[in-house]
């Protein structure tokens, strides 16, 4: 408790901290403004229904932070700059001058790799505006949608998506964390309570049993969340020793710590916007004129709905995407390469390659635990409402296993900040 006071007492006068956590506020004060601001022509009541009904819209609404909900200029949210990001780091795998940029040409490289990002964020952004409004105005919700008023729309979502992206560019820059998954935590944080008392004007006595459940399933989340976070695995390291004017200097022990999951909630968001494209699309193309492609829009939705199946392809992007954002992000070669800079070894294995070899063996291995951990939790809650058939028990608990995530990661940095300024 003194610990937790005296961090408490050097965040309010670090004068440098307090300004980033004042931004930070700023700008989700300002994002959660836009996400009240509607677009012409919409029908509440109608919008709420659907969205009531539709597990599919739940989710999206999430990436939009809540802005869909009320039809916002940010309906899109970072929703297009997460898919771009995904394109670009998956272009790294198959272009390798994107790999040389994105790896071994330090800061300039990835800023200009940012750059194409970015610039790949507006297409996408289009493409998903366009589907959204026409599938909207399907539905109703939108009851006049003239050609200039869908060209109106679509340049104002269009420009609320660019503008998103730049707050949460400038929340990881002059804020703590990264500021896409901020924005993320805001929008969950704002729409969970109107989540929780849908939940209780809807409570019969007969679903207690469900609703105790639904608090068992959120108290395993966040203690496997929490878990899983903290946990790592120590690799030993010793410092070979060195004689210098009759005095020996160095052979101390030490270790590096990897830990069990290190890409953290963003296969999560990888996962589900590779999940919800596809079903916006074929939401786009179900009434189509083309047979062909309504039959493929039918079966694609169709297999989508399925409890069972959604499951299985969520497991499995998430486990995949595990893998991916820790191979991106981790470089085993170089940490090999600064060991041996600096005279450091792993007892028992040679400096270099086989360093190199051994690093990425163990964080392979770990990896695959974080993995299959991070992705039963990702797919118990929506195993959970199959079987109830309560539609904020799928959404709660994946909004539940974000939000814990980035709480975590948020408090870390936080604490390592204040750790390097007591030094």
């Amino acid at each position: 408790m003194k610990t937790l006071q005296r961090k408490l007492q050097n965040l309010i006068k670090d004068r440098a901290m307090m300004k980033r956590i004042l931004f930070i506020l700023g700008a989700l004060i300002v994002f959660r403004l836009m996400a009240a601001i509607p677009v012409p022509g919409v029908d509440p009541a109608q919008l709420q229904a659907f969205l009531s009904s539709n597990q599919f819209f739940g989710l999206l609404n999430i990436f939009a932070g809540g802005g869909l909900s009320q039809l916002s200029i940010i309906m899109i949210g970072v929703g297009a700059y997460i898919t771009s990001s995904i394109i670009m780091q998956l272009l790294t795998v198959m272009v390798p001058r994107l790999k040389t940029l994105y790896h071994e040409e330090g800061e300039i490289g990835r800023k200009k790799f940012m750059q194409y990002s970015r610039l790949l964020t507006v297409p996408i952004a289009f493409l998903q505006g366009f589907s959204l409004l026409v599938l909207l105005n399907q539905q109703g919700i939108l009851a006049d949608l003239s050609p200039l008023s869908l060209i109106t729309n679509l340049f104002v979502i269009v420009g609320g998506a660019v503008l998103i992206m730049w707050i949460g560019e400038l929340m990881s820059e002059f804020g703590i964390g990264n500021g896409v998954s901020l924005l993320i935590f805001a929008g969950i944080v704002a729409i969970l309570p109107a989540q929780v008392s849908q939940l209780l004007f809807t409570y019969t006595p007969d679903q207690l049993p469900l609703y105790i459940a639904f608090l068992a399933v959120a108290a395993l989340v966040i203690a496997g969340v929490v878990l899983v976070t903290e946990a790592e695995r120590t690799v030993p390291i010793t410092y070979a020793k060195q004689s210098r004017g009759g005095e020996t200097y160095g052979g101390a022990a030490t270790y590096l710590p990897l830990r069990i999951n290190m890409a953290g909630v963003m296969p999560l968001i990888f996962a589900l916007s590779i999940l919800l494209f596809p079903q916006m699309i074929a939401g786009f193309l179900v009434n189509s004129s083309n047979v062909t492609m309504q039959t493929i829009a039918q079966t694609v939705l169709s297999v989508l709905e399925n409890g069972w199946i959604y499951s299985i392809i969520y497991f499995v992007l998430v486990f995949v995407f595990t893998y991916f954002y820790t191979a991106i992000t981790f470089d085993p070669e170089s940490i090999a390469t600064n060991l041996q800079k600096n005279g450091a070894f792993i007892p028992g294995v040679r400096p270099g390659e086989a360093t190199a070899d051994y690093i990425a063996k163990v964080v392979s291995r770990t990896t695959f635990i974080g993995a299959i951990f991070l992705g039963l939790i990702a797919v118990l809650p929506i195993a959970l409402q199959s079987a109830t058939g309560v539609q904020s028990f799928a959404i709660g608990g994946t909004a539940l296993l974000i939000v814990v995530a980035v709480l975590l990661d948020l408090l870390k940095r936080v604490d390592a900040q204040l750790a390097m300024r007591e030094y």
